[in-house]
């Protein structure tokens, strides 16, 4: 397991104002933010973000959402990056998400779950590097 992750607070969250609220969750559970930027997707960022959800029902509803305001994506820097923010994301539904995580706080819905977390270590590179150069990351 590695030492880095990628994390997105999406749209719901960033129009909720409660992106900053987030990187301090994060920063409290022990992660040191290495990259952070605040942007719009396109259309298309959100669809290559998405790709290996292509042939899902939810893949083009998934892009609109996703490039329909600000998100704030971070590269985060803990032991066991990965597992550990999942741990204080939470389940992907708000309503199963334990007390006290990102998505039972601040989550709303399935599709309005405030956060993206990367779900290995491979797919946290790829994911940044949609987002992030390498000299943007902070080590």
């Amino acid at each position: 397991m590695g030492n880095l992750t990628f994390t997105m607070i999406k749209p719901d969250a960033v129009a909720a104002n409660n992106h900053i609220k987030i990187l301090q969750h994060l920063v409290d559970a022990g992660f040191r933010i290495v990259a952070l930027r605040m942007w719009c997707m396109s259309l298309n960022d959100a669809k290559r973000f998405y790709e290996v959800h292509k042939q899902r029902d939810f893949y083009l509803e998934l892009s609109k959402f996703m490039s329909s305001g600000p998100i704030v994506a971070a590269v985060l820097e803990k032991e066991n990056a990965v597992a550990e923010l999942r741990k204080v994301v939470g389940a992907t539904d708000p309503e199963k998400a334990a007390e006290g995580t990102i998505r039972r706080l601040y989550g709303t819905a399935v599709r309005y779950n405030a956060i993206h977390a990367s779900d290995s270590d491979e797919n946290a590179r790829l994911e940044w590097s949609i987002h992030f150069k390498d000299s943007d990351i902070m080590l």
